[in-house]
């Protein structure tokens, strides 16, 4: 099981809906498999020093990919959180360049 905050979360996801989402302080992150919603808000609050009001998560099938001919490949699955901030928390700073 997953202990510390930079365990936990893997990294930012940076999509135009993932963008589109950040003025309403929503934002999405790659975590680990086993972590859950209550480690996930700790994580995110030890790490950026905001207040999360919300975690939603979704397990995220990988892919098939085609390895030439005959044995068909699959990318790894993973797990995607959205957390959302509550309204007088700051906003997270490596977000707001993005725009």
């Amino acid at each position: 099981m997953a202990t510390k905050a930079y365990d936990i979360i893997k990294r930012p996801i940076i999509t135009e809906q993932s963008m589109a989402e950040t003025d309403i302080k929503k934002y999405v992150f790659e975590v680990a498999k086993d972590a859950n919603k209550i480690e996930i808000a700790k994580a995110i609050e030890e790490i950026f020093g905001v207040k999360v009001a919300k975690v939603n998560t979704l397990n995220v099938q990988g892919k098939l990919k085609q390895t030439g001919r005959f044995p068909a490949g699959r990318r790894p699955s993973w797990k995607k959180a959205m957390v959302t901030l509550t309204e007088d928390s700051k906003s997270i700073e490596i977000f707001e360049n993005m725009v």
